[in-house]
């Protein structure tokens, strides 16, 4: 029987700290659910996601008055060069070749990208690489679930393409309805990452159902996903709460798990992620109003463009409506 640390916890002043420190989005490899290592398909539950290196992208066309805004330098070689981090499906992780980024933020390069009427090579690079890379113009974006903060606003900009979303996965046959608020997880074991965000959120909750006299949540801590898994698939957890990006992959994949309830990953304030540039480089702010990557997945979204790539991975729920250019960030610690 896998072991795992249960605990009632408590600090709600802690909590808030923790969260508003974590939520700006950290190395997503953190959290990662790991491709597997032969094969160029994954069986799922009515979807096929295709691991090989060659892959049947969303085919887009050129948005002319898009790629009239994309700046001269970048105009000139023709190329725009976007870095991943890699390491977290179905985001940005390796094909079978184990060398070959795909997923949906290299989907997504790469439709932004050829919506521009440029070539597009997504590079992966470590986590801590990507803002110095990208800061001094060696890279020209990043797409690797980036959050959007007032403090990285100083170094660079942003155009809006998905939510950052937190989820809560139950079993498929459970009969636990939505989630929603503080009342509805009272009484729950629920798996989540120590030191996380969304334990921070949990224990708030938590705080607020005791003071309601409601039941406590059961916080359960497992040091693998392979241990997780099980404890919720025999019964000893009613539910795991964490980045629905993965979550959604996973149940998408195997069926074996459905989403009951998602939370915006900053709650409560709003958190979102975007496609990074370094500072006033011209591909997402300068002085005209849309410029070039918030036009672009503008195009993508009135198209139908995004929807088919987000659906492709399994993301339909992290969707936008809009892109936004700089749009509001979580505020400095």
């Amino acid at each position: 029987m896998a072991k795992f640390r249960a605990r009632q916890v408590a600090g709600a002043a802690v909590a808030i700290t923790t969260l508003l420190a974590l939520a700006a989005c950290s190395d997503p490899g953190a959290t990662a659910a790991s491709a597997p290592s032969s094969g160029s398909t994954v069986p799922a539950a009515g979807k096929t996601f295709n691991l090989a290196p060659e892959q049947n992208r969303v085919k887009v066309t050129v948005d002319a008055e898009a790629a009239a805004l994309v700046p001269d330098a970048i105009r000139a070689d023709g190329k725009l060069t976007v870095v991943s981090t890699g390491g977290t499906a179905p985001l940005s992780l390796f094909a079978t070749d184990n060398k070959t980024p795909i997923g949906s933020e290299v989907d997504i390069a790469y439709a932004v990208g050829e919506t521009l009427g440029l070539t597009v090579e997504v590079l992966p690079v470590a986590w801590a690489d990507w803002p110095l890379g990208v800061e001094s113009g060696k890279y020209e974006a990043v797409l690797s679930n980036v959050t959007v903060t007032e403090a990285r606003k100083e170094k660079f900009d942003f155009a809006s393409y998905r939510n950052d979303l937190l989820g809560f996965y139950a079993k498929t046959d459970s009969t636990i309805g939505d989630i929603k608020e503080a009342k509805d997880v009272a009484g729950k074991r629920i798996i989540v990452g120590s030191g996380t965000n969304q334990e921070a959120i949990l224990v708030r909750w938590d705080e607020e159902n005791k003071t309601k006299g409601l039941a406590p949540v059961e916080f359960q801590y497992y040091d693998d996903d392979s241990a997780s898994t099980l404890a919720l698939q025999s019964g000893r957890a009613d539910l795991t709460f964490g980045p629905n990006a993965g979550a959604a992959y996973k149940a998408a994949k195997d069926g074996k798990t459905k989403e009951v309830g998602t939370l915006n990953g900053a709650w409560p304030l709003t958190a979102e992620i975007a496609f990074t540039t370094q500072k006033g480089n011209g591909l997402a702010v300068a002085a005209q109003a849309a410029q070039a990557a918030q036009a672009a997945l503008n195009t993508l979204i009135n198209d139908g463009s995004y929807a088919e790539i987000l659906d492709r991975w399994g993301l339909s729920s992290e969707a936008i409506k809009t892109s936004e250019l700089n749009p509001p960030g979580l505020p400095k610690k």
